[in-house]
């Protein structure tokens, strides 16, 4: 058994028939139909809308040889089943955050976002320009897969509460949805994380089963209605500060396709993920006027509560590298963050602040 097919058997729990049970794409007269699962229900702001764009990009580009089917969460697997799914071979490929998948190995939450990580220009830079892509591919294929980010949320909302966070001591015992390696932070707080899908915070809010959540931002969170369940909003959060979506392929479904399908595929995600990123950006200014405006109280978190965050984001990071792998993806990417944001710090950052004072805005 070659190295791939030996870890790809041993991530899925050492099944060989859960490894043999591949199923090919449906192929008709030379052209490939791929049924993508997804991790989110269908219409869902923002990142359906990345699930589309790319879907979208590749039939279009591909001239009918490739055709990808989307498949909400739900319809196919569960929302937190397509990694499964498709290093099982029973779907082609997914669509979802990469950090949900953290339970496979912890480095995927790189290729979301990790607590007090990257903003999305950083996370641009490290993936396209410092060897990013090159290590999502690295985890990937252990696991049988071809990955590529395919969607950009922007910094993320610190997340929505019943009653206002005054202190650190307010998460002990707080019933909170919060996934990837921050929610592993929070818990260190004493917060009860829970990890849901998006279709299902609302009606755990409304239950009682949740006091509070992060979701993504004021656009999709409007959408989603949590301002009907929870009082008071925290715009900044320490979690999410630039979070990817990504698309994975099946490697084996990946390796035959022809070189020029290969590529559609990279830049359809490429040009899915920047779409994705204005997409949010010019939705979340108008969204958050409109929950003001409604009566949702925006706060900030006290400085006390973001060194808390920070004493246990960096004690969840520091408890993975003994992982070679992740060591290996946490250094390039640290590395790659301190490189843009010294330059984005005295440029982009001290123009912002001038043309703010000089413009008055």
């Amino acid at each position: 058994m070659d190295r791939r097919s030996f870890l790809r058997t041993s991530a899925l729990g050492g099944s060989a028939a859960a490894a043999s049970t591949l199923a090919a794409p449906a192929i008709a007269q030379g052209n490939m139909t791929l049924t993508m699962v997804t991790t989110w229900p269908r219409g869902l702001a923002g990142v359906w809308d990345s699930v589309e764009r790319f879907a979208d990009n590749v039939n279009s580009m591909s001239g009918g040889s490739i055709t990808v089917e989307p498949k909400a969460a739900g319809e196919l697997v569960g929302a937190l089943e397509v990694f499964d799914a498709v290093t099982a071979g029973q779907a082609d490929m997914y669509h979802g955050a990469d950090y949900y998948f953290v339970g496979q190995h912890p480095a995927w939450a790189y290729f979301t976002t990790v607590p007090f990580g990257m903003t999305a220009p950083e996370m641009m830079t490290w993936y396209y320009a410092n060897g990013g892509m090159e290590l999502h591919h690295e985890l990937g294929e252990i696991f049988g897969l071809k990955s590529f980010i395919a969607g950009q949320t922007a910094a993320q909302g610190g997340g929505w509460f019943r009653n206002q966070i005054n202190s650190a001591d307010d998460f002990k015992g707080l019933k909170f949805r919060m996934p990837g390696l921050g929610g592993q932070a929070l818990a260190k707080l004493g917060a009860s994380v829970q990890v849901l899908p998006g279709g299902e915070i609302y009606q755990a809010l409304s239950t009682g089963a949740l006091d509070g959540t992060e979701w993504i931002g004021p656009w999709s969170d409007e959408k989603l209605g949590l301002q009907e369940v929870c009082d008071y909003y925290y715009p900044a959060g320490f979690h999410e500060p630039g979070a990817a979506l990504s698309v994975a392929t099946n490697l084996d479904i990946f390796n035959e396709m022809t070189p020029v399908q290969q590529k559609i595929i990279e830049v359809a995600a490429a040009e899915a993920h920047q779409h994705n990123y204005a997409l949010f950006i010019a939705n979340n200014g108008p969204a958050l006027q409109r929950l003001q405006s409604g009566g949702t109280n925006v706060q900030a978190f006290p400085d006390e509560v973001w060194t808390a965050f920070g004493a246990a984001s960096k004690e969840v990071l520091d408890g993975f590298m003994d992982d070679e792998m992740f060591a290996t993806i946490r250094d390039s990417a640290e590395a790659s963050m301190k490189s843009a944001s010294g330059w984005m710090s005295v440029s982009d950052s001290a123009y912002t602040a001038q043309r703010n004072r000089v413009l008055g805005s």
